[in-house]
């Protein structure tokens, strides 16, 4: 059964920064894909940042220049690096994983930016 968990988030105050980590678990096969969304309450679910398995990677406008995604392949874990966090960045962040045909979701963490 393929799982996936997540851990890193929490509470900062504006400018700060942290570190979302994700690993997969359950599978044989490495991601073709790994990503991180979020969830606002009250607003749809968005893309934040996907890498996919030939290293090309996308971030939403609003977080290019602040947010770092990476990957270690050889541990089946996607990290986000938040830097210069925004109040408009408090979200629930959730990390997705294809592999094969299959799109995999993490549980969520939460990631609040208040002062």
């Amino acid at each position: 059964q393929v799982q996936l968990v997540e851990s890193g988030g929490g509470l900062v105050q504006p400018g700060g920064s942290l570190r979302l980590s994700c690993a997969v678990s359950g599978s044989s096969f490495s991601p073709s894909a790994m990503g991180w969304h979020r969830q606002a309450p009250g607003k749809q679910r968005e893309l934040v940042a996907t890498v996919i398995s030939g290293g090309s990677i996308t971030y939403a406008n609003s977080v290019k220049g602040r947010f770092t995604i990476s990957k270690n392949n050889a541990k089946n874990t996607v990290y986000l690096q938040m830097n210069s966090l925004k109040p408009e960045d408090t979200a629930v962040y959730y990390c997705n994983a294809h592999i094969w045909a299959m799109e995999y979701w993490g549980q969520g963490t939460q990631v609040t930016v208040s002062s």
